[in-house]
């Protein structure tokens, strides 16, 4: 990664881009859900399939269905609840991926970076360019959705006398 920055993406490859948004739970709860990989599919429409070869940690490779192709990636940062980042190949583009959370009074502000370089990134710049925006954001919208599903306070039933 050459031109590495604070991001932890590459800003300078043909594509990248960043999302932020503010969910209504604790850093805990948003990092359980996003870090049970296998459960995925159950909350993101984007992705179809996941498998992983281990335990959250540094080294860890997952494959996920999105899109087109299979993405075959590597887990390597783990910060919890703060900070993971992975990197992944999927039909000529390396990605790194970053998201952070920052544990706020009532709420925890999730951030993501990500960008794509190689050969196709390069040659479709302009579509990938969308389709990872838009991917960025509505990731971050399922997770929300689902975070705040998870926790959300139920109203508690006053007992009979």
């Amino acid at each position: 990664m050459t031109g590495e920055t604070l991001t932890g993406i590459d800003e300078g490859a043909p594509v990248s881009s960043t999302a932020e948004i503010e969910i209504a739970a604790a850093a805990e709860a948003v990092w359980d859900v996003l870090t049970d990989f296998e459960g995925w599919p159950t909350w993101n429409p984007e992705v179809k399939a996941m498998s992983i070869d281990g335990p959250v940690a540094v080294g860890t490779e997952f494959r996920w269905k999105v899109g087109p192709g299979t993405i075959t990636s590597r887990i390597e940062r783990v910060e919890p609840p703060l900070l993971i980042a992975w990197t992944g190949k999927t039909l000529g583009i390396r990605a790194v991926h970053f998201r952070w959370f920052e544990p706020r009074e009532a709420a925890t502000f999730v951030r993501t970076a990500e960008s794509y370089e190689g050969f196709v990134s390069r040659l479709f710049r302009r579509q990938l360019q969308r389709v990872l925006d838009n991917a960025l954001e509505s990731g971050l919208g399922s997770l929300k959705d689902e975070v705040e599903r998870r926790t959300a306070r139920r109203p508690t039933l006053s007992a009979e006398p």
